[in-house]
């Protein structure tokens, strides 16, 4: 099914588009998206295990010890500009109001927190950056309960946790698992996008990542649409200067329009979108979502019509980038599950590949790198004294975050915010290490297939 809009105000913004209703409430239960799905629902195989070198939060906005499966709304991070996102939705504003009960002044103090937050953001200065996921969680949980209170400050943040959440569904943690159906797989640390059709990886890419600050969640979500020439309205945030203007329409196919050509939702507040210039892939390039150019987009949403059953062919594709005025949206016949996974060990073919913990889940250890190995019937002990001197080695230095400081398993949950109100847009040093296993040979997930190289 297509549809046609012209010079609608569709888009707000990648970390501010929250403004649509409500459609299935419930993060175990069910995956939804956007409700201009058809069908509303399709029967698929059960989607895999993600990975089980991930922290997660349990009933706090930090990072705790390693499990073997959580719920989604646990892992999902709340920062202060995320909130500043979640308060422009009426929706969620009501429901705030409905079950933590803030006074007005509570809550006009909130929103004047979560807006200050964003007005300190600078993205301008790059190399001076300095905030981080794990701070910037830190610092949200810390003020939130000092103005509500421990008990309706944890209330707030499961609340803003759970509203996040829609649209994923509940995963078996199990690390490197190599899906057995037709899905998109996404590794964060790895800048890596996977598309896999009946089980077998037919195409990878490496992609733009959101911001440690506006950090990409965790869990299986799905892809129902793929919208073509997005409007883009530059909403009244501090992010908005320069060439663009408030309230000022980015007119739909325009050159500077930030989604660029077509943008895919799989779940507020992250897309799959162009507009990223090629230095930008392999690194920081978002506001939590997924960061393609627009000549590997347009060739991503052929891709992922095919594994649709959709019929959407590469001409089609390149023909509605002419339309620059018309924003049209193309249901796809089948939802295609997308699973975000957050791993930084990685077996594939005698090579054990550990990134960098961008996020700062703490999950380069020792423990984490046995849990990925006893997938493969092995452990530390199986690998010669040369080849554990270099996992170790390995696993300490890419125990860091973006800026390179030291990255503890389980986290510090006391640990106080950066003076610093950059965006964190560039990641210094190596970002990722690969030594090579001879027990590990033809073992692991899939090597990419026709990758990009930025």
């Amino acid at each position: 099914m297509y549809r046609i809009r012209t010079g609608l105000n569709y888009e707000r913004f990648e970390l501010s588009y929250l403004t649509r209703a409500l459609i299935l409430l419930g993060f175990v239960i069910v995956a939804v998206l956007f409700v201009s799905c058809v069908p509303k629902e399709q029967s698929t195989n059960n989607p895999p295990p993600a990975n089980s070198n991930t922290n997660v939060a349990a009933n706090t906005n930090t990072a705790t010890a390693n499990t073997s499966s959580t719920s989604g709304a646990s892992r999902i991070p709340i920062t202060l500009p995320v909130i500043d996102a979640l308060l422009a939705d009426e929706e969620f504003v009501a429901e705030l109001r409905r079950t933590v009960q803030p006074t007005d002044e509570q809550f006009d103090k909130l929103k004047n927190m979560a807006r200050d937050s964003v007005l300190k953001l600078d993205e301008d200065d790059l190399e001076n950056a300095n905030r981080s996921t794990r701070g910037s969680l830190a610092e949200a949980d810390k003020k939130i309960k000092e103005l509500l209170g421990n008990e309706r400050g944890d209330r707030f943040l499961q609340l803003a946790r759970e509203y996040w959440s829609q649209g994923e569904k509940e995963i078996s943690l199990k690390p490197n698992e190599v899906p057995t159906d037709t899905r998109i797989v996404i590794n964060a640390p790895a800048y890596r996008m996977d598309l896999f059709q009946d089980g077998k990886l037919i195409k990878s890419y490496k992609i733009g990542i959101g911001y440690p600050e506006f950090p990409l969640p965790i869990g299986v979500r799905s892809a129902k649409e793929i919208i073509f020439n997005p409007v883009w309205t530059p909403p009244d945030e501090p992010w908005v200067k320069g060439k663009f203007q408030a309230g000022k329409k980015v007119e739909a196919g325009d050159k500077d329009n930030p989604l660029g050509v077509l943008k895919i939702p799989i779940g507020l507040p992250s897309l799959i979108h162009g507009g990223k210039s090629p230095n930008r892939l392999g690194s920081f390039a978002s506001h939590g979502c997924v960061g393609l150019t627009n000549q590997l987009v347009q060739e991503f949403a052929a891709h992922l019509a095919s594994l649709s059953g959709t019929s959407l062919t590469p001409a089609q594709v390149k023909g509605y980038e002419k339309s620059r005025t018309e924003t049209k949206e193309v249901d796809l016949s089948h939802p295609v599950p997308v699973e975000l996974r957050y791993e930084t060990i990685v077996v594939d073919d005698g090579k054990i590949h550990i990134f960098r913990d961008v996020y700062e889940h703490g999950t380069n250890t020792e423990e984490s790198l046995n849990r990925v190995l006893e997938v493969y019937g092995l452990s530390m002990n199986d690998f010669t004294p040369e080849e554990q001197t270099k996992l170790r080695d390995a696993l300490k230095k890419m125990a860091i975050d973006a800026h390179g400081k030291p990255v503890e398993e389980g986290g510090d949950d006391n640990k106080k915010p950066s003076k610093s109100d950059k965006v964190t847009r560039t990641v210094k040093g190596s970002k990722e290490i690969v030594i090579e296993i001879a027990a590990l040979k033809g073992k692991g997930y899939p090597v990419p297939v026709n990758i990009n190289n930025p």
